[in-house]
């Protein structure tokens, strides 16, 4: 015999729970929060029991997570789901300081629009040894991109810091395509390390193989779209102007003080393979 005492209706579920029929109907669509009962003429009944998940779904939903973060913070333990909240927000905070940068550099070009956008700066080359690394592909767009890297990079290291590995600093992102505004494309996201350590879900091991690069070091405020730009610009230009041949993806390498770096500290490499000349 089905103990009904604590079904409630859609609406007093609703208002409990801080969400709106419209909202309570695609998150049973999606899988998210299915009623515990539907009745011969579709009437949805839920139970008390689900209140807590149904609020804490409606506290995410107003920080503006996507459906797909809340799925994965309430797929599993409240201390998984706390790990998972924690590199969203993360991501949130970084895509937030972006766009501030982004915003300064309008500014500045509106302010001053006969100023170069990036002091002169050197392109140099360099023999970069093999290096085993493990990684997550992601597909992203402009506006993605930092929460791509970023909670990618805290996936890898922690990954690798529970299996013992030994993080030699930094990490970079190659880009498999052109990601703009308006379009995605893939970029790999890669942490070097020391040891063995076997590849769990998303995240591959691989070894990157020797190579020389050419690449031009930039500040953490010029890190930002589109001041970034202008680093890639000059790569670009150097290579055509010597004449070498590019031998991969182009990428973003990160220097082991990043995260903690001043604005105003040099702390990435845009950086290009390249066939070495004799």
């Amino acid at each position: 015999m089905r103990d009904t005492d604590d079904e409630l209706t859609i609406s007093e579920f609703g208002r409990r729970a801080g969400l709106s029929h419209k909202a309570l109907r695609l998150y049973d669509v999606s899988g998210l929060l299915a009623p515990a009962r539907v009745e011969a003429n579709g009437y949805r009944l839920y139970s008390e029991r689900q209140l807590e998940r149904a609020r804490r779904i409606s506290v995410m939903r107003q920080l503006d997570m996507p459906l797909a973060t809340i799925t994965e913070v309430l797929a599993g333990t409240d201390d998984e789901g706390l790990i998972r909240l924690d590199r969203w927000w993360a991501a949130e905070q970084a895509t937030n300081e972006a766009r501030k940068a982004t915003l300064e550099y309008l500014r500045d070009r509106l302010l001053r629009p006969s100023s170069p956008g990036l002091p002169p700066r050197a392109v140099l080359t360099r023999e970069v040894p093999e290096t085993k690394i493990a990684t997550i592909r992601a597909d992203a767009d402009q506006q993605s991109l930092i929460g791509v890297i970023i909670s990618s990079t805290m996936e890898i290291r922690a990954h690798l810091v529970q299996h013992g590995a030994d993080l030699s600093g930094g990490s970079w992102v190659i880009y498999h395509g052109a990601v703009t505004p308006e379009s995605e494309a893939t970029v790999e996201v890669c942490v070097p390390f020391t040891g063995l350590v076997d590849p769990a879900g998303p995240i591959a091991i691989r070894v990157e193989p020797a190579q020389t690069e050419a690449y031009c070091t930039i500040t953490k405020d010029e890190c930002s779209y589109p001041r970034i730009m202008l680093a890639y610009d000059l790569v670009v230009d150097w290579v055509r102007r010597t004449g070498v041949r590019t031998a991969g993806a182009p990428r973003e390498v990160y220097h082991p003080n990043f995260p903690t770096a001043d604005g105003s500290e040099f702390a990435v490499d845009i950086a290009q393979p390249i066939i070495a000349t004799a």
